[in-house]
C-alpha cells in the first residue's frame, strides 16, 4: 500500500503495512522540529545497531501527526503529551495510544528579580500563561512549589477558580504567551512553557528558579497505532528510545533543559 503525504514543502512517498512490521520492515515515526526530533534521530542510530530500520519524518504542524498516524502514513510519533493525545484521539475517532514515556519538555520559572524561589516576598505579582492549557499546568506548578493549593478534583485542568489556598497571598496574571518574556520587567517571577522560553534564549536548565518535574504529566510520549501496541517492533524501539546511548545524549546535549522520566 502506498501514500502520499505532503510534509514541510516536500511530498513524501510512504510504503506502510497495516500489520505488525517484519523485523527488515522500516518503522516511520513522525516528530516536529526541535529538541525531540535531534533525539529520535539519536534513537534512530541505536536502533539501526540492534537491525531495526528507523525514518525519521518532520511534520511542520502538530495536528497533522497524529491523523497521519492513524491512516498509516507513519507508524508512531513522538511529540506530545499523553493527555493531548487522548484529547485529539477522542475528538478525531483515532485509535493510537501512548506505549512509553520519552521526554519532558518543562515549564519553569523565570525571574530578573529572585535568585531563588524561597525569597519570593508576600504579596509578589506573578505572570502565568493566559490559555487555558498553560494556565491549567502552570498552577499545578505552582502547586507543586508548596506557593498554592488547589480544590480536590482539579485534575490536569486546574483554573484560577481552583485555587483553594494561596499562602503568599500571589497576585497570579494571565498573560498571553508572546507578552511573558516582557512581564519579567514587571513581575517577580514569569511561568513559561519551553517552546516560549526557547524563542527568547532561555534554558530551563540554565536560567530558571523552579522547574517542572521529569515526571510531570505533562512528558511526552511515543504513540503508535492501537492494533499495534504489543507488537515485538513497538517494544524494539521502546528499548532504542529508553537505552543508555539516548540517556547519555540528552543529559550531555541539553543537560536539564530537556528531562528524562525513565
Amino acid at each position: 500500500m502506498r501514500a502520499r503525504c505532503v510534509i514541510g514543502g516536500a511530498v513524501l512517498t510512504a510504503v506502510f503495512m497495516t500489520t505488525a512490521h517484519a523485523a527488515e520492515q522500516t518503522v516511520r515515526i513522525g516528530v516536529m522540529p526541535g529538541e525531540e526530533a535531534a533525539i529520535v534521530a539519536h534513537v534512530r542510530e541505536v536502533a539501526a545497531k540492534q537491525g531495526m530500520p528507523l525514518a525519521v519524518v518532520t511534520f511542520d504542524d502538530a495536528a497533522r501527526i497524529d491523523a497521519a498516524l492513524a491512516n498509516g502514513t507513519i507508524d508512531a510519533a513522538s511529540f506530545e503529551d499523553e493527555a493531548s493525545l487522548v484529547d485529539r484521539s477522542a475528538r478525531n475517532g483515532y485509535a493510537i495510544e501512548s506505549v512509553a514515556a520519552t521526554v519532558t519538555l518543562p515549564m519553569a520559572f523565570y525571574s530578573r528579580k529572585l535568585a531563588l524561589i524561597s525569597s519570593l516576598p508576600r504579596g509578589a505579582t506573578v505572570a502565568i500563561p493566559a490559555d487555558a492549557a498553560g494556565t491549567a499546568r502552570a498552577l499545578i506548578l505552582l502547586q507543586n512549589y508548596a506557593l498554592i493549593t488547589l480544590k480536590d478534583g482539579a485534575g490536569l485542568h486546574p483554573t484560577l477558580a481552583d485555587i483553594a489556598g494561596n499562602r503568599f497571598g500571589l497576585k497570579i496574571r494571565r498573560v498571553e504567551r508572546a507578552k511573558l518574556y516582557a512581564a519579567l520587567d514587571t513581575t517577580s517571577f514569569v511561568a513559561m512553557n519551553a517552546d516560549d522560553a526557547a524563542r527568547n534564549d532561555l534554558k530551563p536548565g540554565r536560567d530558571s528558579i523552579g522547574i517542572e518535574d521529569a515526571r510531570s504529566p505533562y512528558q511526552h510520549v511515543l504513540a503508535v497505532r492501537t492494533r499495534d501496541a504489543k507488537a515485538a517492533w513497538v517494544g524494539q524501539l521502546i528499548r532504542a528510545y529508553h537505552s543508555d546511548a539516548v540517556a547519555h545524549f540528552i543529559l550531555t546535549q541539553y543537560q536539564d533543559s530537556v528531562r528524562r522520566p525513565w
